[in-house]
Parts: C-alpha cells; sequence; structure tokens
C-alpha cells in the first residue's frame, strides 16, 4: 500500500517517519500555508503541561522525549525552569501543587542571567526542549533519505490527513487557537533551559535558541486570525521579558509570527477514520510533545485491522 500524507508540520512528519519505518512507501504532500509548527517554542515538558492538561499529555509526553532524542540530534534535556515574580508567588505555589517531579530551588543557582527579583523558582529537571525548525528539517532530511518523495502534486496513495487547521473543511469540531511569538537575539545573556514566566494576566515562555537568540512566546487566543502579532501581545511578551533580565532591553527583533493551532473540543489530538480518509489532528499546543506517540499510535492501530 502506498499512503499520502497531507501537510508537512510536526504532525505529518512523524507520521511519515513511522509508516518509512515500517517499510510502507509514503508521499508528503505539501501546501504553501505555513504550518503551525513552524512558530511552535519545541518545549518537551510534559510535567509543566500537567498544570492545565490532563495525566494524558504527561503519560505519552515523557515517551516522547526518548523519541526524539532518539531520532534527531540536539535535544537538550536540561530540565525547565519556572519562576514568579514575589509579589505573584502564589501562582508558583498553585503550579507547584498541581504538578510533580519538581524542586524548589534559587533561580539564579539553575541560571545565573536570572534578575534578583526572583526569589524562588521550581525546577523540573527530567524535561527537555528542542529548535522546532531544525527538528522538522531533520525528518524532512531523513525522509528524503529513504526515497519519499515532497511534492504538491495530486496524492496517489491513501490519505493520511495532518493538514492541522486546514482540515477545518472536512473535520467540523476542530477549531483554532492562535499563538504569537517573537524571536530576539542578544549575546549578552545565556540560557540553557526554557524559562516559564508565571503571571496571572500574562504568563509566558523563553525558549533558548542557538547563536544567541531566542523564541519568546505564550498568547493563548480562541481565533481564527491568520493575522500579524498584536501590538498588546508584543508589549505584554517584551515587558516579561524584560523582568526576567532587564538586559533583553537591548536584544534586537529578529521575528515575530503568529500560528494556529488545530484543536478537538477536549484538546486532545485524534485519529479519525471518515470517507476513506484517515485523519489525524488537533495537536493544540502539544504538537512537539504528542505528535511522535500519535505517529505511533496511527501504526498500531493499522497492525490492529
Amino acid at each position: 500500500m502506498k499512503w499520502s500524507i497531507l501537510g508537512n508540520g510536526v504532525t505529518g512528519l512523524c507520521i511519515a517517519v513511522e509508516l518509512t519505518k515500517m517499510g510502507e512507501k509514503c508521499e508528503v504532500i505539501t501546501s504553501d500555508i505555513t504550518a503551525a509548527s513552524h512558530w511552535a517554542g519545541g518545549m518537551l515538558a510534559p510535567y509543566c503541561e500537567t498544570e492545565s492538561a490532563p495525566s494524558y499529555v504527561t503519560e505519552q509526553g515523557i515517551k516522547a522525549i526518548s523519541w526524539w532524542s532518539s531520532t534527531i540530534p540536539l535535544v537538550h534535556q536540561n530540565g525547565t525552569l519556572v519562576i514568579a515574580p514575589a509579589r505573584d508567588i502564589e501562582e508558583l505555589n498553585r503550579f507547584s501543587k498541581m504538578t510533580d517531579q519538581h524542586t524548589w530551588v534559587r533561580p539564579q543557582d539553575i541560571e545565573s542571567d536570572i534578575s534578583d527579583h526572583f526569589e524562588r523558582g521550581l525546577f523540573f529537571s527530567e524535561e527537555a526542549h528542542l529548535d522546532p525548525r531544525y527538528a522538522l528539517s531533520q525528518l524532512r532530511e531523513f525522509l528524503v533519505s529513504k526515497g519519499v518523495p515532497f511534492h504538491q502534486s495530486k496524492p496517489s496513495g491513501t490519505i493520511v490527513d495532518c493538514r492541522g487547521i486546514a482540515a477545518q473543511d472536512s473535520l467540523s469540531d476542530l477549531r483554532a487557537v492562535r499563538g504569537e511569538m517573537l524571536i530576539l537575539e542578544t549575546h549578552d545573556i545565556h540560557f540553557s533551559r526554557p524559562i516559564r514566566f508565571l503571571h496571572p494576566r500574562f504568563p509566558c515562555y523563553l525558549v533558548p535558541r542557538d547563536n544567541g537568540r531566542f523564541m519568546l512566546g505564550a498568547t493563548m487566543l480562541e481565533s481564527n486570525d491568520h493575522g500579524k502579532i498584536s501590538v498588546r501581545a508584543v508589549l505584554e511578551l517584551l515587558t516579561s521579558t524584560y523582568v526576567i533580565n532587564p538586559a533583553f532591553a537591548e536584544a534586537k527583533i529578529i521575528e515575530t509570527g503568529a500560528g494556529l493551532r488545530p484543536s478537538f473540543p477536549s484538546n486532545l489530538p485524534e485519529i479519525k477514520f471518515k470517507n476513506g480518509k484517515y485523519f489525524v489532528n488537533g495537536m493544540y499546543r502539544h504538537g512537539f510533545l504528542l505528535a511522535p506517540i500519535i505517529a505511533q499510535n496511527f501504526i498500531a492501530r493499522l497492525k490492529a485491522k
């Protein structure tokens, strides 16, 4: 059998990789629409996600760290540091009660460039992060090396629709959750792990990339708007970053962007079969954390038939 994977975001590529490993023939049908994966933070943080997600996300996300580590280079398992200003310490206490596998730390003992405004923090030592764009390129290189074609022509095999929010034309219960992000560059600040900044109005996360760059993101808006990032979001994100370390005031804004995360009512991914096609969708904000495991579940479903 030949498989036609619609979509070259993280879900489509992970499924293509798992099918290829199984010896199946497949092709990846691309489009000019930028996948939500392109704007992702790349945090592999299953324990932190327990704060707002069901246990399924944590259980499966733990497995995903191993999958990524064995599939691509440069997966950084340096943990996650969660912080909040002293005036918002109750946010940190709440986060602590809703999660586990963490220790209380003095933030500056974990990341010396954290501002002294932060007196306490939570360190999740077993979590990891990666650069999403690098990860996507590595998956694509693997598939190309195995002879998997990428093109925009008509599908020639059994369809596995992984188009994300573009699949709203076939999945009526799929909705968009908008996320906005910036990429900053500074060589005056050095972090080796994601920093989650807790705030009652505008929490955010800061993820280190190579060459002095940081991905800054957070916003979660129930919106189908594909437009540019809003002024309000930029101001809130940059204010939080300035609090983390005032030296970010001199950082360069390299890029801004917004993506629409595909989500079902449960905020959990699903595998559906409809009108002779498979649909794998609904990653919400857990794309890199759950896509490898959903891909493996898809393969298990095929084997069970």
